[in-house]
């Protein structure tokens, strides 16, 4: 076996940092053993993903763990922010210019052809981020990524390998209207209905359909549903957040303890709507300038302490 990860690995890295996706963690699993058993198609990229789901449920930080997992860089990968890429005429920004426009020649293009090849051992890694809000010209210039793993720049100059890559797609596209149909069905003699009516994923694959086209959607290996972030996973949520943080604090031999008191005013009025992301805010904005204004009354203390000090050795060598 050419690859040198092991997935067991990966996914203890994944899911201690990844709540309340048990299902899409899951499908993660096991394409990563399909790409370390190395027993995929040759002429196509080792796997072709899109997480679909609100904002804020991990989607894009399972590629950033993966990163770091494989190549020890949360960065090492090749991201590409579709929104940046509303209008036709940015397809060219991937494909590179057509002959006769300024660039042509040099082959200029988005992609970074190190973090798509990765190595013998290690497959790279792509995301194209926020897929929806690409232009559909856009979109179909990814096809022959999707289809054989190759692109050939317009100008004919070079082309991109993506066989060795592992490619990931995230869309909040249907998010809106899931929301919608879980909160109506949520209270009341409507929830009496929920096992007669679509359920969330029916909303989603909607969406989906009704937004790309066919042979785009034919080239997807995995459509991976990610489910909201409610209360129930608060606790969870909150001890990877507090994790990371006291990362950081051990840098500088600190540590942080949280009390039940405290973790419940950090989970209070927590909104649904903006997923992991609010409880992370919530923490940049409220407790770390607490944390900050205590470390550096410390540091102040020891400072001076550290002056008195020098003081007496000072008066003691005088007299």
């Amino acid at each position: 076996m050419r690859f040198t990860f092991e997935p067991a690995q990966v996914m203890a890295l994944l899911r201690s940092r990844i709540v309340g996706q048990v299902a899409a963690l899951a499908q993660v699993e096991g394409l990563l053993k399909v790409v370390k058993a190395d027993i995929g198609e040759r002429d196509r990229p080792l796997s072709v993903n899109l997480f679909m789901g609100p904002t804020g449920v991990g989607k894009t930080e399972i590629v950033r763990l993966l990163a770091q997992a494989l190549h020890g860089r949360a960065d090492a990968f090749c991201r590409i922010d579709m929104h940046t890429l509303a209008q036709e005429h940015y397809a060219a920004a991937l494909t590179g210019a057509p002959p006769g426009y300024v660039g042509s020649k040099e082959g200029i293009s988005l992609f970074d052809s190190e973090l798509i090849q990765g190595t013998y051992s290690r497959p790279g890694i792509v995301l194209f981020d926020e897929l929806e809000k690409a232009s559909q010209e856009v979109v179909r210039s990814l096809l022959g990524i999707l289809e054989n793993g190759q692109l050939t720049l317009a100008g004919g100059t070079r082309t991109l390998d993506f066989r060795n890559s592992l490619i990931f797609m995230t869309s909040n596209i249907g998010a809106h209207q899931a929301r919608r149909h879980r909160q109506r069905f949520a209270h009341g003699w409507r929830r009496l209905l929920r096992g007669f009516v679509r359920d969330e994923a029916a909303v989603l694959e909607d969406a989906l359909h009704g937004h790309f086209e066919p042979e785009f959607l034919n080239r997807i290996d995995r459509i991976l549903m990610f489910e909201p972030i409610d209360a129930q996973w608060l606790q969870a949520l909150l001890d990877v957040e507090l994790g990371k943080l006291n990362q950081r604090l051990a840098a500088q031999q600190r540590s942080l303890a949280v009390d039940a008191q405290a973790r419940a005013w950090l989970c209070r009025h927590h909104d649904a709507r903006f997923g992991a992301r609010a409880l992370g805010r919530r923490l940049r904005v409220e407790l770390e300038p607490a944390i900050a204004e205590c470390v550096l009354q410390a540091d102040a203390r020891r400072l001076l302490a550290t002056v008195r000090g020098a003081g007496l050795v000072v008066e003691a060598l005088g007299g």
